[in-house]
Formats: structure tokens, sequence, C-alpha cells
């Protein structure tokens, strides 16, 4: 392809440049931390430069997002989905290496575990120069099985071998990547998630978010964002509430998500006599929303990569109490920024959620030093997407110079 002449003379270099082949790869467009990132990440691309794919499941609650995004092919697959399933995860792998062929596939970035496996397997069956795979939080963990979390740890081990750049959100990752023996040290590039602040500095009041939960002005509200599975351990959030409604009958908790383990919650409410005390908002998008009706913000999450949730509430102001999963030390030291426990110590968190519902100025003081964190220019959605963007520019520089 010729290029345009510049008002020198000379070659526009990017008109002629060929686009670079680009697919992304995720289990599913649900209302997660992962997704939303890699949304994100996809907007912002210079769609000059890429031909951009998104292969992921058939269903998923941002579909329609994705859908929207200018410049992007969305691919779903009937096969794909979370749980283990032999014959569908062999027919999405063969449905992978056939489109990564069909459509000459240069670069093949991968996101969440069971797509980080099958997307990384079938581009390195089909030999695609570049393979990229993303760390929301590794696919083992301690919770697991010991003959479980050990296949994984394989699984890690043999797909790192054959990927050219892995990709973490936080130290920690790296750090327990290496540990496990995952690929070396060279491979790693560290990107932060990119959180739009100027979102989270919405016009409506606090009053205005309680109205339509049904909450008094002057209530306490804590809340949490999360999907309700066992990893984020929405239960414990229940038993938190239990505790702490002793001491402070009027504060009210608020779950914004949904999933598998909904019934259970349910269940126990009712069991705890809580359903006026806890309210289940179900899924909601504008999270910006959600976080500006909250006093406090908890999170109770088993194992996290760095928890996009908390980032949002710090961009919001909230007051945070957290489990201690790793990668959130880096954005939260305890007593700066907000305080971090033990996952499952529930009496730990009842004290120091405790702690900020008697102190307005103790919530002020913690939300202030966050407000200095989160708006550090490594959390910039801009800065995520250019890092990235260089990743894929060295890297097919380093393919053009073998």
């Amino acid at each position: 392809m010729v290029g345009n002449l510049g008002i020198n003379g000379s070659r526009d270099i990017t008109q002629a440049m060929p686009k670079i082949n680009l697919l992304y790869v995720i289990t599913k467009l649900e209302l997660g931390g992962a997704q939303k990132q890699l949304l994100s990440l996809i907007s912002q691309l210079d769609k000059n430069k890429y031909h951009v794919y998104l292969f992921t499941a058939k269903r998923g609650l941002l579909i329609s997002q994705a859908q929207s995004i200018s410049g992007l092919s969305l691919v779903r697959s009937k096969f794909l989905e979370r749980p283990f399933n032999p014959i569908k995860d062999l027919l999405v792998l063969i449905e992978l290496y056939f489109f990564i062929k069909k459509n000459a596939v240069q670069i093949v970035h991968t996101h969440s575990s069971k797509a980080g496996i099958l997307g990384r397997v079938a581009a390195a069956l089909a030999r695609t120069p570049g393979i990229i795979h993303t760390v929301h939080g590794w696919s083992f963990n301690h919770y697991q099985p010991a003959v479980v979390n050990r296949f994984c740890v394989w699984l890690e081990r043999l797909c790192a071998s054959f990927t050219s750049k892995i990709i973490v959100v936080s130290e920690f990752d790296q750090d327990q990547g290496l540990k496990q023996l995952i690929g070396h040290r060279q491979q790693y590039s560290l990107i932060r998630y990119g959180v739009e602040i100027q979102d989270f500095k919405v016009l409506t009041q606090k009053e205005e978010m309680r109205k339509l939960w049904g909450i008094s002005d002057t209530a306490l509200v804590v809340g949490t964002v999360a999907c309700f599975k066992p990893q984020k351990a929405p239960l414990d959030f229940i038993a938190l509430a239990a505790r702490v409604r002793e001491n402070f009958p009027g504060v009210k908790f608020i779950l914004v998500g949904d999933g598998k383990l909904r019934r259970k919650i349910e269940l126990r409410l009712r069991q705890l006599n809580l359903e006026t005390n806890v309210i289940l908002t179900g899924w909601q998008q504008n999270i910006p929303l959600m976080m500006k009706g909250l006093d406090v913000f908890v999170l109770t999450s088993l194992w996290e990569g760095l928890p996009i949730a908390v980032l949002e509430a710090m961009a919001a102001g909230v007051a945070i109490v957290a489990t201690d999963t790793g990668g959130i030390r880096e954005v939260i030291a305890d007593g700066r920024g907000g305080y971090l426990v033990k996952p499952h110590d529930i009496l730990a968190m009842q004290l120091r959620l405790e702690e900020f519902l008697r102190s307005v100025k103790k919530r002020e003081e913690l939300t202030s030093y966050s407000s200095q964190v989160i708006n550090n220019r490594d959390f910039l959605p801009s800065q995520m997407a250019g890092h990235t963007q260089q990743l894929y520019s060295s890297l097919r520089q380093e393919q053009e110079d073998v």
C-alpha cells in the first residue's frame, strides 16, 4: 500500500504500514474488574494501527457495551463457558485455532484464567508470533485442594513457556508467579489498572442515592461491589452485618452484584433476620453512583490480583476496610488509606468497621490519603492503554529483528 505524501513530500508512514491483527480472548463479559478494564483498553486503542477482535462467551452483561466499541469485531462462542467441560473446551480450542489462522492474527492477548489457558494454547498451535497474557489474579490459590492447586500451577508454567509477555497488575502477582517458577522475570511487565477518576466525581448528592435505596439521610451505609461467588466471600459480608448490627442497629448494608451464591445469601439473611438491614441491588453498571451513597466500602475477598472495586472506592472518596489479599498492599497500607484484615477474620473486620462508623474524622483522614494514591498517573486509563500499546510495539519490533 502506498502512503499519502505529506506537506514536505515525505510518505505518511502511518498510512503506509499495514494494521496489526490483534485478538483478545476473555472467558465471559460479566460485570467484573478484568472485563471492564479490557473494554476500557480496547476503547482507547489506536484503531489506525490495529484490526481488533474479541473472542468471548455468547452471553454476558457487558456484551452490548463491547458491541458499541468502534472498530471492534466481537466473536461470541457458543462453547466457551467458565466451568471445566472437556468436550466444549476442546471445541473452543479448535474454534480459536482456526480463527487465528483464518485472520492471520499476529498478537493474541488473553485475559482471565480459563481463556488464558485455551487462548494461549490455540495461539501456540497456530504459531502466532506474539502471545500475551494478563494476570488478573492467578488461577491457583491457597483455598484449592492441593491436587487442584498443583495442576493449576503446572498449567501456568506450561503456558508461560510459550508466552511472549506476562502482564501483571500488581508486584505481588509477579512475585507469586516467579515463586512458582512461572516464566522468567524478563517476561513480566507491570501495568496498573486504569480508573476514570472523573466518573467518580459525580454531582449526585449522597441523599439522592439514599432515596433510591429507601434509606434515611442520616443513616450510615456500608457497601460492597462483587460477584456472588466463593472467591468474593459474600457470606462473610453477611456475617459482618449481623455482628455490627448488635452495636449499630441503624446501619444499612448494600450488596451490589449477583451470582450463583445469591440463594444462599438470601437464605442467610432470613436466618439472621437481616432482611431490613441488608439490601441486594443486583447487577449495577453505574458503580460511581453506587459508591456515592456509601460511608464505608468493605471487601471480603479471599484472593485478588489488585481489586478494581477498591480502586473505585478510593476514587469515590469512600473509607475502606478490606481483606489483605496481597496486591492491595500496594495501594493501601494498613491505617493509611484504609484498614486491612486477614480473610475470614470477621471479628477484626468488625472492629475496624465500627471504628469508621464512630468517627467521621477517621474516615476523612484515610480517604485523603487514598485520593493522593489514586490520582497518581499510574492509574490513568490512558496510561494503561499507552503502556500496553508500547508493549505490543516492542514485541513486534523484536519479531522483526529476529
